[in-house]
């Protein structure tokens, strides 16, 4: 009697899901697994058989067999940011499908100590692989120095620092956007750039300076912001007093927002007068007044080849390994030929 009752209240395991859904030992764990070679109608009476039995993985025992916790932790900061915050998201995201959990670690400030107990938190954790998020020159650097014994995928890094990476061409970005601007005739194109200890802000300036050195014109204003509206805005202030700029380059689309009240209060019209475009693609810039001329980022793929790197590097073992992802101009209503050019 004991025993049976002790069977009773035995905790379902993935034997009992396969009986009651009526599929074999091997679907369920594909079902888990989150593969893609299920139909939708097995898949659903898996996943119906698991709700009925209360059936929860057991992945302490499964890590004992696969040695894999099954987990990818994320370095991140400057999470509020618009940017920063999508590609995390997309990471997230691409890892749940491909059935790993995601142990994330924010951090306000950058520095190697920060960065180091964080890693090391996530050595504790015996976490599969790392993925870096932070946009700081500093995170090379110190990576390079720990020599941690598990994949790592640094955002941003791809190309020149010896560490598997994933990023955007911000350089090729910022290219289209000022040869966009430069086919429409301007020959003064202002930049508004991001904080310069910004990797991806270097990139964009850089990327300006070269539009317009291959055009054979000389760097416009550069002024630095902050990311944010306001510093666009006091940016754009300081910009419309310069009658010679006739179009503005700004690192991201808050900047350019604030660019466009600026130039309002200051009687200069968008396009008009003077062309506006931005960086980033935010799912508001097609409803700015006008609708923004902008360089589309594509943070979905960026977190999809991030987790791509991860798990070809867990399964083959390779490191260094590099991917960009190519960015988007699009063309809206912010900018425009000079009038009566």
């Amino acid at each position: 009697m004991a025993a049976a009752s002790e069977g009773q209240h035995r905790a379902p395991v993935m034997e009992d899901v396969a009986r009651v859904a009526g599929v074999s030992h091997q679907t369920v764990s594909r079902v888990l697994n989150h593969n893609p070679n299920v139909s939708d109608r097995t898949r659903e009476k898996v996943e119906r058989a698991i709700a009925e039995l209360g059936y929860r993985r057991n992945t302490a025992a499964r890590s004992l067999v696969t040695r894999r916790s099954q987990t990818i932790g994320v370095l991140a900061s400057e999470m509020s940011e618009y940017g920063p915050s999508s590609t995390l998201l997309a990471v997230q995201e691409a890892a749940r499908e491909a059935g790993y959990f995601v142990s994330i670690a924010g951090i306000r400030d950058v520095s190697a100590r920060t960065i180091q107990e964080a890693l090391r938190r996530f050595t504790d954790q015996s976490v599969d692989g790392i993925v870096v998020q932070v946009p700081h020159d500093v995170i090379f650097e110190t990576l390079r120095e720990l020599s941690l014994d598990v994949p790592v995928v640094v955002i941003g890094a791809a190309g020149a620092t010896g560490l598997s990476g994933v990023r955007v061409d911000q350089e090729s970005g910022a290219r289209q956007v000022v040869a966009h601007l430069i086919g429409l005739g301007h020959r003064t194109i202002g930049h508004v750039s991001g904080p310069r200890d910004w990797i991806d802000a270097k990139a964009r300036i850089e990327g300006w300076r070269g539009a317009l050195a291959d055009a054979g014109l000389s760097d416009g204003p550069l002024v630095e912001g902050d990311w944010s509206a306001g510093g666009g805005y006091r940016a754009g202030l300081e910009l419309a007093a310069n009658t010679d700029v006739t179009a503005v380059f700004a690192a991201n689309d808050q900047m350019a927002l604030g660019l466009l009240r600026a130039f309002a209060e200051s009687g200069r019209r968008v396009p008009a007068d003077i062309s506006v475009a931005g960086f980033d693609d935010v799912p508001e810039s097609g409803y700015y007044q006008p609708p923004l001329t902008t360089v589309r980022q594509g943070f979905e793929a960026l977190g999809r080849r991030c987790i791509e790197v991860l798990l070809a590097e867990l399964a083959e073992g390779s490191r260094g390994a590099t991917v960009v992802v190519r960015p988007e101009l699009v063309v809206r209503g912010t900018t425009a030929g000079l009038a009566g050019g």
